[in-house]
């Protein structure tokens, strides 16, 4: 097969198949030069860039030198390696500590709740806080004040997103033992099916990663042997990596080629969302490995008004189950009528109430309508599994009310 056939198939589609996409391309992709000489890095690990926040303070503070700084940043997560460490991002780990403990209570008395620590990982292998930036502000404002005054957290988010971000947490804390994780990409596209990664076009492929910034705070030190993230440098660079990160054959490369970066507690950890990378193994008999996982989203991910989706839908179901039931519509013309009324989108949900269905995502409120249709739910019924969907999505009344 050429090497190039993926590209010159999608340039002539505009689409990206998984059988279309060649291993040594991938390779091609990372080993490609052009990466320019980086000023303010002050070493580099396996090809990471290492940046130290206590020699940046005055850059940091210069309007000109902070913009070229942000500049450099922007070319390692999009053309470099993918990646970069800020050392030292808290210097002062005091607020750390103290989100530290607020967080191990919280995952205690989730754990009395019943609460899943992870839906994403073997019983007991480790624990998860989702929506752990709600949680740590409610429960301690003022340790939330302190934890993100830090300057450093914000200017990676600018240098990749602009202005306007908006911060999610998840807290993961990886006990010894904990088995590593496979090698995937992040979201959007890398939280889809690899068919429904497929059935978006190229280009939506090479925007996707523009739309999020992956980050996370060392909240322990994470020698090599605790697990610290597994990276592939300069993956993000193959297009194509929505759609096959779940190949064997690529799969075999990460895991024959990763590096790790040990983080001290308080350094911070930026990386791109289409960069190939994995949870590693903590292969140690005592590291609580613990880190406060940054998903931090463009302002350009929502539309420009506001519309109540429940209550169209809730609205429009009974027409919609009446036409398709007599045959005057079809299931065609049906999805279309939902895709202009309901939410096809899963996210943003509360992880909590919404865990993942049988994949990455939990269902959306369009495929729930589109399931009613198919299974001819009574109106009632609908209005119900509608109110109890936005109650799991953290929308709506409580759950108490709720006729289950």
């Amino acid at each position: 097969m050429d090497d190039r056939r993926g590209d010159y198939l999608a340039e002539r589609t505009n689409w990206y198949r998984e059988s279309d996409c060649s291993l040594s391309d991938f390779v091609r992709a990372l080993n490609a030069t052009g990466e320019r000489g980086l000023r303010y890095a002050t070493t580099s690990v396996q090809a990471i860039p290492v940046y130290e926040c206590r020699d940046l303070e005055e850059v940091r503070l210069s309007e000109a030198e902070r913009l070229e700084l942000l500049s450099e940043w922007a070319e390692v997560l999009r053309d470099g390696a993918g990646v970069f460490v800020l050392k030292h991002a808290f210097d002062d780990t005091g607020c750390v500590d103290e989100a530290t403990a607020i967080f191990e209570s919280i995952i205690e008395a989730e754990k009395k709740s019943g609460s899943k620590a992870d839906h994403f990982a073997k019983a007991g292998a480790n624990d998860r806080i989702w929506n752990a930036q709600e949680k740590l502000c409610l429960a301690a404002p003022e340790v939330f004040a302190r934890y993100f005054s830090n300057p450093w957290l914000p200017a990676a988010a600018e240098a990749w997103l602009g202005p306007c971000f908006q911060v999610t947490s998840q807290v993961n804390v990886v006990r010894p033992g904990g088995e590593a994780q496979q090698a995937h990409r992040d979201y959007h596209l890398g939280f889809q099916t690899a068919e429904t990664a497929a059935s978006f076009p190229a280009h939506v492929h090479r925007m996707s990663p523009f739309l999020t910034l992956q980050g996370a705070v060392a909240h322990s030190d994470m020698p090599v042997e605790s697990g610290p993230t597994k990276l592939l440098p300069y993956s993000q660079r193959y297009a194509q990596g929505y759609v096959v990160w779940r190949r064997p054959d690529f799969r075999a490369y990460f895991e024959n080629n990763f590096v790790q970066v040990p983080l001290a507690k308080g350094d911070a950890i930026f990386f791109n969302p289409a960069l190939f990378h994995a949870a590693g193994s903590n292969r140690t008999s005592h590291v609580q490995r613990m880190a406060n996982l940054l998903q931090i989203s463009s302002a350009y991910g929502r539309a420009m008004e506001a519309v109540d989706r429940t209550r169209m839908s809730e609205t429009l179901y009974p027409v919609l189950r009446g036409r398709f039931k007599t045959g005057k519509i079809t299931a065609l013309e049906a999805l279309s009528v939902i895709a202009s009324c309901a939410e096809g989108y899963a996210f943003p949900t509360n992880l909590d109430r919404d865990p993942p269905a049988g994949g990455l995502a939990p269902e959306s409120q369009g495929q729930m309508m589109l399931r009613a249709l198919r299974e001819d739910w009574e109106p009632a019924e609908f209005a119900r599994a509608l109110a109890k969907h936005a109650w799991r999505q953290g929308h709506g009344e409580s759950t108490e009310l709720i006729d289950y």
